[in-house]
């Protein structure tokens, strides 16, 4: 293993235990009474009967020391024992994996989706710099990262769904219903990687090798995929393990208003019902998540780019 991708592989331990640790101190820090919360999730009951508190206190270990409670918490984490749903009484692990596969199917599609409109959009647009496919190109970059998905989304429906009836507004499981909530969720990634390709190829088109490549006599289509977007791309796919991550937490808004019964929608309902122990589950394995995309996208662009390996590994 290179040198440098070692020294970002080993503080990740570390910060997985940092970050359990804060998903765990969570209810405290927000002030909840875990023993009550847990209580009105199951019966509903504002002021729970001082033995009931008592023995539920007990039953989750909340009587022991803090370092007692994180270290349990972590171990059953670690055992893949990520506890019972304190709204349903039904274990979370197989309700999050479930969300999480539908949560990553639509995260892939908004990524693909991004990759394949993005990237020749950025490519192209820095062609010609000042041009009209460049200008439409930056200002459809900047609409995308400035408009919420909770406004692109509704704009959507009311388009595609109530006006032309072309797709559906809602639900999951047919190829079909997937188009709208990943077109929304991918808006901000696909704008992001059109401007950061754009930035990225007005560099590299200038570079020696480019200039070289071109008085080869190189048809225009070869020089700008083969020798410049492949080093233009570079910021992008180091990007894309956090816009994954990013995308996969941050669903929220999209699976709910479109009813996709992914990772998003889930925590979504766990803060409604506060159901600590599905929200920490979740909280910890986006995280996880996230700290792993982000190491293998950073580990394909720099093995893609051998210029910035060398530069990162100091030589």
């Amino acid at each position: 293993m290179p040198a440098g991708m070692l020294r970002r592989v080993l503080p990740i331990p570390v910060l997985l235990v940092a970050a359990s640790f804060g998903i765990f101190l969570l209810p405290r820090l927000a002030g909840v009474d875990t023993t009550r919360a847990v209580i009105r999730a199951r019966t509903a009951e504002a002021a729970p009967d001082p033995e009931v508190a008592a023995r539920v206190t007990r039953e989750l270990g909340l009587d022991r020391s803090l370092v007692e409670q994180y270290l349990a918490w972590l171990g059953h984490a670690l055992r893949g024992d990520l506890g019972f749903s304190s709204a349903t009484r039904t274990p979370v692990a197989p309700q999050l994996f479930d969300a999480l596969g539908v949560s990553a199917v639509l995260t892939a599609l908004a990524l693909l989706l991004a990759a394949v409109v993005g990237i020749p959009a950025g490519v192209y647009a820095a062609r010609r710099p000042g041009g009209w496919l460049d200008r439409s190109v930056t200002g459809l970059s900047v609409a995308g990262v400035a408009v919420p998905e909770f406004i692109l989304a509704p704009v959507l429906v009311l388009v595609f769904a109530v006006g032309l009836g072309m797709l559906p507004a809602t639900g999951w499981g047919d190829p079909v219903q997937a188009l709208l909530p990943a077109v929304t969720l991918a808006a901000f990634p696909m704008a992001l990687a059109a401007a950061l390709t754009r930035a990225e190829m007005l560099d590299v088109l200038g570079r020696p090798h480019v200039t070289l490549a071109r008085a080869k006599g190189l048809s225009e289509r070869r020089v700008l995929w083969a020798h410049a977007a492949r080093l233009a791309c570079t910021s992008v796919t180091s990007l894309s393990g956090i816009f994954f991550a990013g995308l996969l937490s941050g669903a929220v808004v999209v699976e709910v208003i479109f009813a996709v019964p992914g990772l998003g929608r889930l925590l979504y309902d766990a803060v409604i019902a506060q159901d600590l122990p599905m929200l920490q589950s979740g909280l910890l394995l986006v995280i996880a998540i996230a700290v792993v995309a982000s190491l293998l996208a950073e580990s394909v662009a720099l093995l893609s780019d051998p210029v910035a390996r060398q530069v990162r590994e100091g030589r």
